[in-house]
């Protein structure tokens, strides 16, 4: 009886439901699995071509940041930066003057 455990369905000559079954449902998962690897080898060619396109980019980007650090800065010469600080100190000065104009002559009607 112990023989009788050990042989396989093939060496019986007869292959019982459950093993032919079994061998089409294994065929079956082969075929899928191989499926299943050519879409992620496709999945691995689109990727690296994104990746190959966006490293492509990479001069254009660096090109891109030194304009925009460049047009960051403020002028290194002095005319640039004290003639938008005279502006800013004459609009103050006009501002005030234009206050106390107004005040004096609130004052003159009221004193009238």
């Amino acid at each position: 009886m112990a023989l009788r455990s050990t042989q396989q369905p093939s060496q019986t000559g007869a292959k019982s439901s459950f093993f032919q079954q079994r061998d089409a449902l294994v065929g079956e998962i082969a075929v899928s699995l191989e499926h299943v690897l050519q879409n992620i080898n496709k999945l691995n060619r689109s990727l690296e071509g994104v990746i190959a396109v966006g490293n492509e980019f990479g001069a254009v980007e660096v090109l891109w940041s030194q304009f925009e650090g460049v047009m960051a800065h403020e002028p290194e010469d002095g005319d640039g930066k004290e003639h938008t600080e005279r502006e800013s100190e004459e609009d103050a000065e006009g501002e005030e003057a234009g206050k106390q104009e107004e005040a004096s002559a609130g004052q003159k009607e009221r004193s009238r």
